[in-house]
């Protein structure tokens, strides 16, 4: 009687299971259609992102070349082209590569480009504040206390491995504006911070030592 009830179970069991099949056909038929559309469609993405890498890493090795031959207004504009495709990795290259060599010399239009990179560009964390360090060295010489500070602001207020650089950067700033109150906090604040740069850290030691004791 017992192998007769799991009999009758399996056949209900395996009835409902092709039923399912029957009366969801279409149903079913879509959702693998999307699976294999989705997967085809990653692929090609893929595929895409490769070939503009490429195209990229091309683009801008052949800029640096143009620039060695001096075509600097060629050169200029490609760059631009580069850092405007926000690319993660040649886009911050291209901009280096413009404040490396002097091709563009309007403060603004370097700091414009700095925020396509800082706003537009999906870059990993670390090389986003990177990025945001830079921008305040680049400003470091003309820029007002409260601009600098503002620009370096998502470096400070975080954990960054960058810290230690952004502190130290303004320690300095403030010296050289011979503000030496507020260099000698930004000093010691480098010395308590727990991920402090080593080297940042063992220079800013020296700095307390010789420039501040008493």
């Amino acid at each position: 009687m017992d192998e007769e009830i799991v009999i009758i179970n399996k056949k209900t069991r395996n009835e409902k299971i092709k039923n399912f099949f029957v009366n969801n056909t279409k149903k079913i038929s879509i959702v693998i259609l999307a699976i294999i559309l989705t997967i085809f469609g990653y692929f090609i993405y893929e595929d895409f992102k490769n070939k503009n890498k490429i195209k990229l890493a091309n683009r801008y090795n052949l800029a640096t070349i143009v620039f060695i031959s001096g075509d600097k207004n060629k050169v200029e504009n490609e760059l631009i082209d580069i850092i405007n495709e926000k690319d993660i990795t040649y886009s911050p290259l291209a901009l280096y590569f413009l404040i490396d060599n002097n091709i563009i010399n309007e403060n603004n239009k370097i700091n414009e480009l700095f925020d396509v990179l800082i706003n537009q560009t999906k870059l990993e964390k670390e090389i986003k504040n990177l990025v945001i360090y830079k921008k305040a060295l680049f400003n470091s010489d003309f820029e007002s206390e409260n601009n600098l500070i503002q620009i370096l602001n998502p470096v400070i207020n975080s954990d960054s491995i960058w810290k230690s650089h952004a502190l130290y950067l303004l320690a300095e700033y403030f010296y050289h504006k011979n503000q030496k109150q507020k260099s000698e906090e930004f000093f010691n604040k480098i010395l308590t911070l727990e991920n402090s740069n080593p080297n940042i850290k063992t220079e800013s030691q020296k700095r307390l030592n010789r420039d501040f004791s008493d």
